[in-house]
């Protein structure tokens, strides 16, 4: 059994019937990172000319167009996520035969879930564009043929999330981040390339739609290279895909409504203010909680090690909470507060003055609830892993009503700040009830909770201070004391003996390499 100091990619569980093998938690991890971190590289510098290219309205609309392809997704009804782990766990039980006797007919039934939903987007276009939106008369009808364009790319969309839950089964994160990079640069690029020929919705619409179709094909060799087709009359024999709404039913509730808590901000700021001030929101929104790729790459690897553990070795479920808690913490805090402490300057080096008007205090709020965020993420992950997705599900089923409200009433208000506030005051609800789950879940939970809430209190208070302060010099040093603290406290407190030791012989490594 590993000491409470053994590092994440250390720790050795009881023999995981998914497939999680030690020693590649944290290069699966580092793998994960580099692919969701790249495009996210690229997309800093893409924005700006796509904002001044296409112009604010139209660029307010793709954005909404980037996240109608990420909800129409959860069309797959949770099957994505719920093929990983059947798929692993027959897998670990060498019953790999089986798994093309799951897999086929999962992925036919994920298509016409998929032409099902490209048929409700495809309905609900017009009253989209013409009534709920406040779309400009004249970017109307290009924006109803962009969103008809969408609709016919969501079947692909959802196939392709079923078909990356079967290579994560397979462990082949290299591969699976091999196509996910060159996705992700052309989410930003594709459009990108279009201005110097056409500054229309419809062809920015119809590159993005065609490198959803590219790389769902991509993916789908990936997978028949893994193993063989089924014949077509098995394709419809859903006997076998019985197990995975089974276990995806809850999961499924979740993967409903937390989506779309992260997106209808945006709905009810183009309904109730502006397009415009779509973009004003959306774009440090997006910037900001692009930082959630470093948990979602440590989380999509420690899900099956709690899977595999919380009944063969459930002392180490502590260890893995609070050291998977801890390392996102250290990798998130120190970009959180540099946000908040310089989110003016940085915005108006990035985007001009206009945005840095608009947008700060957006930018500012949001980064302290993701910071809240990627720490509940962890715990998220092991409410699901231990198989409680009812739990999570049911939170986010309160939620949502709440979130809704409160949304409605904070924009008509405080226009874009007030959903910021909302959005933040509403993660971080979700993760106090989250830690208090947890705390039930693993042995010893009470001592996680006094030490890791206190932490994570003293952070965001660090991190919210510049927030009130307007000089510029202020600000700095705040900043520059707040993190000699987190470094000294993390050292002292936080990182056990080994990790110290790890941490000065990467130092002297890289010294001697120098």
């Amino acid at each position: 059994m590993a000491s409470a100091a053994t590092p994440i990619d250390d720790v050795t569980p009881a023999p995981p019937t998914t497939g999680t093998h030690p020693p590649r938690i944290f290069r699966d991890s580092a793998l994960n990172l580099l692919g969701l971190g790249i495009p996210l590289v690229v997309a800093l510098f893409a924005i700006p000319p796509l904002v001044r290219g296409l112009g604010t309205d139209r660029f307010g609309v793709l954005t909404l167009a980037w996240l109608v392809i990420g909800y129409f997704s959860l069309f797959d009804l949770g099957l994505g996520r719920a093929l990983t782990q059947v798929v692993a766990t027959q897998l670990g039980e060498t019953h790999s035969d089986r798994a093309p006797l799951l897999v086929w007919p999962a992925l036919g039934l994920m298509a016409g879930l998929g032409i099902l939903g490209g048929v409700v987007l495809a309905a609900i276009a017009p009253w989209l564009v013409t009534s709920a939106l406040r779309i400009p008369d004249a970017l109307q009808h290009e924006t109803l043929i962009a969103f008809y364009i969408l609709a016919a790319a969501i079947p692909v969309v959802v196939v392709t999330t079923g078909l990356v839950g079967i290579l994560t089964a397979f462990r082949r994160f290299a591969l699976l981040n091999t196509l996910r990079v060159p996705l992700g640069l052309f989410t930003y690029l594709g459009p990108l390339a279009v201005l110097p020929f056409s500054h229309s919705l419809v062809a920015v619409t119809a590159v993005l739609a065609t490198g959803r179709v590219v790389a769902g094909g991509a993916h789908f060799i990936a997978c028949s290279r893994l193993m063989p087709a089924s014949p077509i009359s098995e394709l419809w024999d859903l006997s076998e895909v019985r197990p995975l709404f089974r276990f995806g039913a809850w999961m499924t509730v979740s993967n409903i409504i937390s989506p779309l808590m992260v997106y209808i901000d945006r709905f009810f700021i183009g309904a109730m203010v502006s397009v415009s001030a779509v973009a004003y929101y959306a774009t440090p929104y997006e910037m900001i909680t692009k930082l959630l790729i470093i948990p979602g790459a440590v989380i999509s690897v420690l899900f099956p090690a709690f899977a595999s553990s919380h009944r063969s070795d459930p002392a180490l479920l502590g260890r893995l909470l609070a050291r998977g808690a801890r390392y996102v913490g250290l990798a998130v805090f120190p970009v959180c507060l540099f946000v908040t402490t310089f989110a003016h300057e940085g915005l108006r080096w990035w985007l001009g003055a206009d945005f840095a008007a608009n947008s700060t205090l957006v930018l500012q709020v949001i980064a302290v609830g993701v910071f809240i965020n990627s720490l509940a993420q962890v715990v998220f992950t092991l409410v699901q892993g231990v198989g409680r997705p009812d739990i999570s599900a049911k939170f986010h089923a309160i939620e949502l009503p709440l979130y809704i409200g409160a949304l409605a009433w904070a924009v008509r208000t405080y226009g874009i700040l007030g959903a910021a506030v909302v959005w933040t005051a509403r993660v971080t609800l979700d993760a106090l009830l989250l830690f208090a789950t947890a705390m039930r879940l693993v042995p010893n939970g009470s001592a996680l909770r006094t030490r890791g809430l206190g932490m994570v209190a003293v952070s965001v208070l660090c991190l919210a201070l510049p927030i009130a302060i307007a000089p510029l010099a202020w600000r700095a040093l705040l900043a520059f004391a707040a993190l000699v603290s987190f470094a000294v406290l993390s050292w002292r407190v936080l990182l056990g003996a080994e990790d110290r030791a790890g941490v000065r012989r990467l130092v002297g490594a890289l010294g001697g390499s120098s």
